[in-house]
């Protein structure tokens, strides 16, 4: 027996958030570049309080200033609007503050809109909250967003979701439903970027984040964590993190992800962290791992992470014993 966790009401397409008419009294989660870009006068929430600086990879205490600001106030709903660390920040509030919660994706990697997952830096690293709390009332999915986002930032988002997707395909926790969904997400990722359609990889990305958010991501993920850390962006790190787990995993995702890694033309990453010490990082992370389809020792980590910073991804080798 599965069960599938969602939001109660997903509202997809072109100009969706302009037409969509937005409770009184909300207030916004939402990082300095949504004001700029004109993404808060798109909204056109009446009676809107703004909290608008979140940063990339945020901690913990950004959740808990924006609390303690705003805990005598008496708001409909919380919305949150921008990438994966807005999105993460927004639902995290909402649920310790047990208010509704409506989330808009504008990057469409990180499928946080449509998950009961929050990740946040706790103490300089990164963590995973999971809970059904956590899951949204109301996702928005408006591909419109997608015409101002810078080139890094949609390369980074894009393979942010291929990464989520086929992760989970190949997780122990998947099963029949999700392996449909995240395979048919990769397909339209797959096509979308080669094509360059936002309507397409919008779609896949909610998808991705439909299928993942219900069977859990695994080695890809928790390798990444160590580079996030570093200041890589996350997807930046899953291009190469998820490349060298596919293949440790003999995924049959790994030519076509090894594809678009290249097609998007990723800058190598290294890791300053000795490998000892960063691998050792990785093995508590337990709810990636476990979920992983081959097992992981300590030795796999510690060769993976060399093939990186060596930046050998043919992986000729033999990868795990």
């Amino acid at each position: 027996m599965y069960t599938i966790s969602q939001p109660s009401e997903i509202i997809f397409g072109k100009n969706s958030v302009k037409e969509y008419k937005f409770p009184q009294n909300c207030l916004l989660i939402t990082s300095k570049g949504s004001k700029e870009r004109g993404w808060i006068e798109y909204l056109d929430s009446p009676n809107l309080e703004i909290f608008d600086n979140v940063e990339p990879n945020p901690s913990i205490e950004v959740t808990e200033k924006i609390i303690n600001k705003f805990t005598s106030s008496n708001f409909s709903y919380i919305i949150g609007m921008g990438g994966g660390s807005s999105l993460d920040v927004a639902k995290f509030v909402a649920h310790k503050m047990n208010k509704s919660k409506c989330l808009i994706p504008t990057t469409f990697g990180s499928g946080s809109e449509v998950t009961r997952i929050s990740v946040l830096k706790v103490e300089g690293r990164k963590r995973s909250f999971h809970d059904d709390g956590l899951i949204a009332d109301i996702a928005i999915i408006d591909p419109i967003f997608l015409q101002n986002v810078p080139q890094t930032v949609r390369n980074n988002s894009f393979i942010d979701a291929c990464a989520q997707c086929t992760e989970a395909y190949d997780s122990k926790n998947s099963n029949f439903y999700t392996k449909f969904l995240c395979e048919t997400a990769f397909d339209l990722l797959e096509d979308g970027i080669m094509s360059n359609n936002n309507e397409k990889i919008a779609l896949g990305s909610l998808i991705s984040g439909l299928g993942f958010g219900n069977s859990s991501t695994t080695l890809g993920h928790a390798l990444s964590y160590v580079y996030s850390n570093e200041g890589y962006s996350h997807g930046h790190a899953l291009a190469f993190t998820t490349t060298v787990s596919h293949k440790f995993n003999n995924s049959k995702f790994f030519t076509r992800f090894l594809n678009l890694v290249k097609k998007l033309n990723f800058e190598k990453i290294s890791l300053e962290e000795k490998i000892e010490s960063a691998t050792e990082l990785i093995l508590e992370d337990r709810k990636h791992i476990d979920n992983n389809p081959v097992p992981v020792s300590k030795r796999d980590i510690m060769f993976l992470l060399e093939q990186i910073q060596n930046q050998n991804f043919d992986l000729n080798e033999k990868n795990h014993g």
